[in-house]
């Protein structure tokens, strides 16, 4: 997660490991490595073509011995921010020069990238913290190259959203990684609707949001309106630092603190699932519509007062009770 809409995968700086990095191990894996390899096999070149690296989200030491072996082995490095990819690549005894890529310009610079790539040059990829793609630049590129047969591939590494899910307390799986919300109010209000209006059709999933530290408290207030004050959620921040912090409340509550106590740093929220009264589907829907359908409403007002009652798409209750109408 970089700094896409003010936020990123990881906070404002990158904090030094306190053990580092031993030199002797920066070449120890190749990125041309088979999948299971490990990294004491016998180094090689990087091959040519795009190949996505994680970097650190807040702990320079959580950058692996592989990433900084493609880093080194590229050609160029495409990132979001020299001022922020240039003093971490340093860290690390990188010199390979930098491409600034990011929302402003990946449009217009996927046509001469892909030129490159088809001539066999080595690039790759970094967000200015985290996983590339995820809410950072560089899907344009990567599907291009993709439909272009251009090699891919991908360093694992560090990801704010999965650190925050581990932490959270909140079920694991499944999960919907929503990405930021709109920054204009009523946007975010037909957002977190929207969002409502699938847990009403049965979405039963954990939720995972980016989030800015200055619009976190009205995230918050608006989430809890949508969702519910007492839906629990863990606000997760400093991820890898040294003043990382996950508290865990409802949303509610999680709203009045931050309303109060102004957070540092890049925020991950985690919201737990629905609860499962929230969302009549299924043998549900039929009794309501059934029970409607008994008083000798038509299926088109059945489903209208069905809709009314539930918050369902009335489009979606109407098909149902189509379905059950022809089986009467």
């Amino acid at each position: 997660m970089g700094n896409s809409q003010g936020a990123g995968d990881g906070d404002e700086g990158v904090a030094a490991s306190p053990a580092g990095l031993p030199p002797d191990e920066t070449h120890d894996a190749s990125p041309g490595l088979s999948p299971g390899e490990g990294s004491g096999a016998t180094p090689g070149a990087t091959p040519p073509g795009l190949v996505l690296v994680a970097t650190p989200i807040g702990n320079l030491g959580d950058l692996s011995p592989r990433a900084v072996a493609a880093l080194k082995g590229a050609d160029a490095i495409l990132c979001e921010d020299t001022r922020v990819t240039g003093p971490m690549l340093a860290r690390q005894g990188v010199g390979t020069s930098l491409i600034p890529l990011h929302d402003h310009n990946e449009a217009s610079m996927v046509p001469r990238l892909l030129e490159r790539l088809r001539g066999g040059t080595r690039l790759a990829l970094v967000s200015d913290a985290g996983t590339p793609l995820v809410s950072d630049p560089g899907f344009r590129l990567t599907r291009a190259a993709i439909d272009s047969g251009l090699p891919v591939t991908a360093i694992p590494g560090p990801n704010a959203a999965l650190v925050a899910l581990t932490l959270s307390g909140l079920p694991p799986h499944p999960f919907l990684f929503h990405g930021f919300l709109p920054a204009k109010a009523a946007a975010r209000t037909v957002e977190i609707g929207r969002i409502a209006g699938l847990e009403r059709s049965g979405l039963r999933a954990t939720l995972i949001l980016y989030e800015s530290p200055h619009r976190l408290a009205e995230s918050l207030a608006a989430l809890a309106e949508g969702l519910g004050p007492d839906r629990p959620a863990a606000v997760a921040r400093e991820l890898t630092k040294r003043f990382e912090e996950v508290r865990r409340a409802g949303l509610g509550e999680l709203a009045a603190h931050y309303a109060v106590h102004a957070p540092r740093g890049e925020i991950v929220l985690v919201i737990g699932p629905a609860p499962e009264e929230a969302a009549p589907a299924g043998a549900d829907l039929d009794a309501q519509l059934r029970a409607a359908l008994a008083t000798g409403a038509s299926l088109r007002d059945a489903a209208a007062m069905v809709a009314a009652a539930t918050g369902l798409p009335r489009r979606q209750v109407y098909n149902r009770a189509l379905q059950l109408g022809s089986t009467r």
